[in-house]
């Protein structure tokens, strides 16, 4: 691995800062779940504090900052707009009603802190496309790494948008949406999300050292398939009447065409 600048644990602070002022936030609320739209935004605050240790940067820095801007910020606003006036979520009103007393410490530790340390893991890619100008002039990977970023923000939007639509449908109420993108994966947002870290990938793998950044696809990666994404949704959906049938037709993560039922 090669030397690491220290540059880098500007990231961890601002995700920490971050964090920190919404668990603040979130004592007067009394609503942990707050913490869901900041996830995009927050990368977009990571990023920038990449470039400003940086200093001036070349094309790659701005594509990067560019990319990360539209990625996150979408997610943020569609998240904000999903999450406003409702109530907390279910998996943090059990936390708090189990240990009450405990809960605000617990929280800031176990989602906030957390969520602050894997945004800095995942967003070593960031660090090193954003730092290293060698080369300064885009290659074609990195041509490559923007049609891979286009291509999994077009699933995790449109798969998004699809749902909101479906969603707002009271005819739709109780039912499963399985066209669209949503009859090829069970998933498509978190099949789009996994796939843009692929391709922040790719834009650090064009500098001159960046191999060691591989890690971060692969922890989110696992972290949308089997844990924080699919695994824990499906839990709460399996529940739902005609899911059953939906499972046995269509893939969970990796889009494929649908299954003829047996």
């Amino acid at each position: 691995m090669p030397d690491i600048p220290l540059d880098i644990f500007w990231g961890l602070a601002a995700a920490a800062g971050l964090m920190t002022a919404v668990w603040l936030l979130s004592l007067p609320l009394r609503d942990v779940s707050i913490v869901d739209p900041v996830w995009g935004l927050g990368f977009v605050v990571v990023a920038v504090t990449y470039a400003v240790a940086a200093g001036s940067g070349d094309v790659r820095q701005w594509l990067v900052l560019i990319l990360v801007g539209i990625w996150g910020l979408r997610l943020f606003a569609h998240l904000a707009v999903r999450k406003w006036g409702t109530p907390e979520d279910r998996r943090y009103r059990e936390m708090r009603e189990k240990r009450p007393t405990v809960f605000p410490l617990r929280a800031l530790v176990t989602v906030f802190l957390l969520q602050a340390v894997l945004m800095w893991i995942i967003s070593f890619p960031l660090f090193q496309a954003i730092r290293d100008g060698d080369p300064p002039a885009l290659t074609p990977l990195d041509v490559i790494a923007v049609l891979v970023v286009a291509f999994g923000f077009f699933w995790e939007a449109v798969g998004d948008w699809q749902l909101t639509r479906f969603k707002r449908d009271p005819a739709n109420e109780g039912e499963v949406l399985s066209s669209g993108l949503w009859r090829y994966t069970r998933h498509p947002n978190y099949f789009g999300d996994a796939v843009q870290w692929w391709g922040f990938t790719l834009l650090a793998l064009a500098t001159a050292d960046g191999w060691w950044v591989l890690v971060s696809p692969i922890v989110i990666t696992l972290l949308l398939m089997k844990f924080s994404g699919v695994g824990l949704l499906e839990r709460h959906l399996s529940e739902k009447p005609g899911y059953e049938g939906y499972t046995r037709r269509t893939n969970a993560f990796f889009p494929w065409p649908p299954r003829g039922e047996a």
